[in-house]
């Protein structure tokens, strides 16, 4: 039996295969049209899925879509009704796309598909608990899932058993902690819905002046969890914009220009956002805990995202173990709903998975043959050495010892945002220069955000206060004390953005300046030739531990095919680029050329 899912229309579409309760395939339209978070029908996605799977449309037993469009029209419908006259461009510009469009998804899809067979529309929050649960390693398992909001839904929880996911609880619009946070990063001029990983990275940069101010003026916040917002407060109901003028007098001025330079105000609001954000988590989880009984929790929805908060949940104690679905935002409701059928819909059995999770490191996208690979080289003209299979770690290993900043390029693309030794771009974590050039000559991106860690799993506890896997990126935790330096009373007084100058550990490149870590975890089951290279620069260097960080710049989805990394290598200051067994050196690269302006193909977000 073979399902198709799908997510579309609000942001990061994406389209995957289940075969037999196996997952085949999984990918975001993003990667195809390199439009980042491309909202729109995951055509490409859905090819490259039906490629992977061998199969046709004809083939396919079910096409589950990821929510209920009427029932998202009924919330829309209702709020712009609620505020009514206020609104009113906004309900001019939404309305007309809905009625013309969206509400007949049924017709839509089966024209975009050539397909005339089953199709099933799970709400969009039983689709994120399904990807939560479905592919974990628990036989049984609470699940919470926390976004911005589905079609009424904006929190829930319930509990995942066999083959069966069962809601007990939800928090409904407009009341949401995803919006929330996505206020916060309006408000500090990041892009919503693409800059709330900014906001979480600038946190620890300020200081939690304004929680107070939070608690008491924006969120009515309960013991259990649930809270309500003070409306008030807020545009984002039927408005154009996240905040209102008396959301600007409370926190001293209007927001952020983007783009602008940041101060002390937008830190110390990402600070007390996230602050209060892993507060309300912790309550939501310890909630769920009492009301489940249940030891183990499964996550999903955009919030899950937030690794702080997660990492917190863990190490409070509060469940015996977590696990965060790889593509906890709206493209994991395409997995979710595929998975969703297969077991909810057609009653088939979930067996549990001996070993791990079922995800398969989240390596479900496209992969590229070194005869491709080849083939694209020859016709570009770019010089190139290849390596034998035993050759190639020992070879980059000793190119990130001397310090080099190099494009990695192996197998099968990453599902979710992600990159986790797929599609990575990879430095040495003990290079104290190496989070500055990565960031401005590499990512082009803002110089305060950090790098996370591929650390070998058999050693993770000697470098960082983590005594499980973290596979996938989506849990922090502090720098091991054994690692960390006693600072100077000098250092411990930077504030702001001077705490970047500070070095804190053996791993400076990827210490926080709280600290901390966003740890990936590598195995050799799930990603060897990632886990030999690791090993190798170990070897050479008694550290297991390297910078990893998503093969991409700023406002650029993650490579997808060799053509992309190429692109990406030469328009960076990467020194070297790995494409499967082929190694290119930069120095020996022609340029590009010249009246190619490669920045005004850049959303800069």
């Amino acid at each position: 039996m073979i399902i198709l899912g799908i997510s579309a229309f609000y942001h990061d579409s994406a389209a995957s295969l289940v075969r037999d309760g196996q997952i085949i395939a999984a990918a975001q339209e993003e990667r195809f049209t390199r439009k980042k978070h491309d909202p729109g029908f995951p055509a490409r996605a859905v090819e490259y899925c039906l490629r992977e799977g061998g199969v046709n449309v004809g083939e396919l037993d079910a096409v589950a879509f990821y929510e209920k469009p009427f029932l998202k029209f009924d919330r829309i419908l209702h709020t712009y009704l609620s505020y009514a006259p206020s609104g009113l461009r906004s309900f001019l510009m939404a309305i007309p796309l809905w009625i013309r469009e969206r509400i007949w998804m049924k017709e839509l899809i089966r024209k975009e598909l050539g397909y005339e067979g089953k199709l099933l529309f799970p709400e969009h929050h039983e689709s994120h608990a399904a990807s939560a649960f479905f592919p974990s390693p628990f036989d049984e398992a609470a699940i919470l899932t926390v976004d911005g909001v589905g079609e009424w839904t904006t929190t829930s929880f319930g509990i995942g058993r066999g083959n069966q996911v069962t809601m007990q609880s939800e928090l409904q619009f407009p009341h949401s902690l995803g919006l929330l946070y996505s206020v916060f990063t309006y408000f500090t001029g990041f892009k919503v819905n693409s800059g709330e990983y900014k906001l979480m990275g600038l946190a620890p940069y300020g200081e939690p002046k304004y929680v107070d101010a939070i608690l008491r003026e924006l969120v009515d916040l309960k013991p259990d969890g649930s809270f309500r917002l003070n409306m008030r407060y807020f545009n984002y109901g039927v408005g154009l914009t996240m905040t209102n003028s008396r959301f600007a007098r409370l926190f001293g001025g209007p927001p952020r220009i983007p783009e602008s330079r940041l101060t002390q105000r937008e830190m110390d609001l990402a600070r007390s956002v996230q602050e209060v954000t892993e507060e309300i988590m912790l309550r939501m989880a310890r909630h769920v805990r009492q009301q489940t009984g249940m030891k183990h929790l499964c996550l999903a929805g955009g919030v899950a995202l937030n690794c702080v908060a997660n990492g917190r949940i863990l190490r409070e104690g509060v469940f015996d173990d977590i696990w965060i679905q790889p593509a906890a935002g709206d493209a994991g409701g395409a997995l979710g709903a595929a998975l969703l059928a297969w077991h909810q819909y057609f009653g088939k059995p979930r067996p549990v998975p001996r070993d791990g999770d079922i995800q398969l490191g989240s390596f479900l996208g496209p992969s590229f043959s070194n005869a491709e690979i080849r083939s694209f080289l020859q016709d570009r003209q770019a010089p190139f050495v290849e390596l034998a299979d035993e050759e190639l770690p020992d070879k980059v290993a000793s190119l990130v010892k001397a310090e080099k900043v190099i494009g990695w390029f192996q197998g099968r693309m990453e599902f979710g945002p992600r990159a986790l030794g797929a599609r990575s771009i990879i430095g040495d974590a003990r290079s104290p220069k190496m989070q500055e050039v990565m960031n401005l000559k590499i990512k082009f991106r803002e110089s305060f955000r950090p790098f996370a860690p591929a650390v070998l799993a058999e050693r993770v506890s000697e470098y960082f206060e983590l005594d499980r896997q973290s596979p996938y990126m989506l849990l922090v935790a502090p720098v091991a004390r054994s690692q960390r330096r006693d600072l100077t009373e000098a250092e411990k007084s930077r504030f702001g953005l001077e705490k970047l100058l500070t070095v804190r550990s053996s791993l400076p490149a990827v210490t926080h300046v709280d600290d901390s870590a966003r740890i990936q975890t590598v195995t050799a089951q799930t990603n060897p030739l990632f886990h030999r290279l690791i090993q190798r620069f170990a070897d050479l260097s008694g550290c297991p531990v390297i910078i990893n960080t998503s093969f991409n710049v700023r406002g650029q989805p993650i490579v997808c095919t060799p053509e992309d990394a190429f692109l990406c290598f030469m328009r960076t200051n990467m020194d070297y680029l790995v494409l499967g067994n082929f190694l290119l050196e930069k120095t020996e690269q022609k340029p590009l050329d010249k009246d190619i302006d490669w920045l005004r193909e850049y959303e800069l977000d």
